[in-house]
């Protein structure tokens, strides 16, 4: 598509360039030996009122006439004059011209014979001018085109690499790709469709893995539960051949119990990543427990702004390793009270969450570059948030330096669709009671 739209446009441009270039040429030469030839005409009259001065006066033509007559005006083309009076004196000035000439003549009211001879080389030299002049004007204009051209073929063909690039990463199971608006209104339409439709993925996935989830727990819960009463029943028989048959009755509820581990994994692994709907303020809740003591004993505050039903599509072990490392740096490199807060981001239903104290900040000369690796101030190895970076990045999320002092680091996450919640869309189901069956079996004989 690159070169189909450079290779239109450039062909567009030369076009127009030819097709208004070479009228507007011809039309220019033309002009100018018009124009050249009219200046000749005019200087002949003037020299044809001087004669007839000179004539009605009965002196001779003066030569500051007929000089006036060879120069013309500044840029004008010199010319051989010769007037011809009724008794015959001639006057002459100027060189006289060979090759192809303009002349123009005329008489006097006395009979006087006035002629105007010039070089027409020197015209079409002029002319010349300004063809190439034109010619110039349409090489720079193809220039430009090209120039245009290539500017709007790549921003038309690069959001179409990205979305390409997007929709791999959707069909490879990485469903939370970054798109950005192309400006380009038909590719952004497509680009939000196909966001719209990593959404509803990502909520699907999600709500497969609760059910895989949930459904391990129903079956485990009965599972547990027979085994528990088969070793209860091998343990207190002492029939030989009802303790075989419980024996055999367990190993059957094992082999069962690793089929359902089995499917389960089979199930997490067919579905490509392991994201999953994840209770935000939880995961924070847990690394405050675990960095609050640390941060009392330096004499800094740590403090918390979660909602409690902020749900997002994170694996829970790479999104509190984010967290972690970001809490790190800032104890180690802030100052002051650490601030922990979410909030909506956009109306896609994403979630930012930051990270933010009151120290001196991230240094201007380290700040482009405080994501690659090895990149630190001296304290540290500067592999930490290069880390948390590929694992924000891996979940479909991101994680950038927001602000450079304070510092305020920025993690950007996907939220849950309220109408794709996994709770919503396949509610837990209640435990089965092993204990309640027995009975109702006792009942029934």
């Amino acid at each position: 598509m690159r070169r189909r739209v450079l290779l239109a446009t450039i062909a567009a441009v030369a076009a127009a360039v030819i097709l208004l270039g070479v009228p507007l040429g011809i039309f220019g030469a033309r002009y100018v030996i018009d124009t050249e030839a009219q200046r000749l005409s005019d200087r002949l009259d003037r020299l044809i009122s001087s004669v007839q001065v000179a004539q009605d006066a009965e002196r001779p033509v003066s030569d500051v006439a007929l000089q006036r007559a060879v120069q013309g005006r500044e840029g004008d083309i010199k010319a051989f004059v010769s007037v011809t009076l009724p008794d015959g004196t001639l006057f002459e000035a100027g060189d006289r011209v060979e090759g192809p000439v303009m002349e123009v003549g005329g008489q006097t009211d006395s009979l006087a014979s006035v002629t105007l001879t010039a070089s027409s080389w020197d015209a079409w030299i002029k002319a010349a001018y300004v063809v190439t002049l034109v010619a110039i004007v349409g090489v720079v204009a193809i220039l430009a085109g090209v120039a245009i051209a290539m500017w709007q073929a790549n921003r038309l063909s690069a959001p179409l690499v990205y979305l390409a690039a997007s929709a791999e990463q959707i069909a490879s199971g990485q469903v939370r790709p970054r798109l950005e608006p192309s400006g380009v209104e038909e590719i952004d339409l497509v680009a939000a469709e196909l966001a719209r439709t990593s959404d509803r993925l990502a909520a699907r996935l999600a709500a497969e893995r609760q059910f895989t989830s949930d459904a391990s727990h129903q079956l485990r819960t009965p599972l547990t539960a027979l085994t528990m009463r088969l070793e209860e029943i091998q343990a207190a028989s002492q029939d030989p051949d009802v303790q075989e048959e419980a024996r055999i009755s367990l190993e059957q509820v094992e082999r069962l119990v690793t089929v359902v581990d089995d499917l389960l994994a089979a199930s997490r692994r067919s579905q490509g990543g392991t994201t999953e709907p994840v209770r935000l303020r939880d995961v924070v809740v847990q690394q405050e427990e675990e960095w609050g003591p640390t941060f009392a004993r330096e004499g800094r505050r740590l403090v918390l702004d979660v909602p409690a039903d902020q749900r997002v599509l994170a694996t829970p072990g790479a999104l509190a390793q984010v967290l972690a490392t970001l809490l790190e740096n800032s104890l180690r490199h802030g100052g002051g009270t650490t601030t922990v807060r979410s909030r909506p981001s956009g109306t896609t239903g994403a979630v930012r969450v930051e990270v933010a104290d009151e120290g001196p900040g991230v240094p201007d000369d380290i700040a482009g570059k405080v994501f690659e690796r090895g990149m630190t101030s001296g304290a540290g190895t500067g592999l930490g948030l290069a880390l948390a970076r590929d694992l924000a990045s891996a979940d479909g999320g991101r994680l950038e330096l927001a602000q450079r002092r304070p510092a305020v680091f920025a993690l950007f996450l996907a939220g849950v669709p309220k109408a794709l919640d996994p709770r919503v869309v396949l509610p837990p189901g209640t435990t089965i009671s092993s204990r309640g069956r027995r009975a109702r079996r006792s009942t029934g004989t």
